[in-house]
């Protein structure tokens, strides 16, 4: 897979997430993909205070980033 097409599947991952998010007042932005291996993301707007925004990167985001690209292996928030 290239990085264009693995950038493509993080967004689509992404989009996936987003009306979760959007639903509790927050967002999510991809910032960049690191050797096609980490995912560098920044939550946004409720989810940046919400106490439970590690679990929802872990459970939520990795977890479904990885569905989309496999070969990612870690996903972080940027603050």
């Amino acid at each position: 897979m290239t990085t264009e097409e693995i950038k493509l599947n993080v967004e689509k991952a992404l989009d996936e997430i987003r009306p979760f998010l959007n639903s509790d007042g927050g967002d999510i932005t991809l910032i960049a993909i690191e050797d096609d291996k980490l995912v560098k993301v920044r939550l946004e707007g409720a989810c940046v205070g919400c106490s439970v925004n590690q679990s929802t990167m872990k459970a939520g985001v990795e977890t479904t980033i990885k569905k989309y690209a496999p070969q990612i292996e870690t996903v972080v928030n940027i603050a």
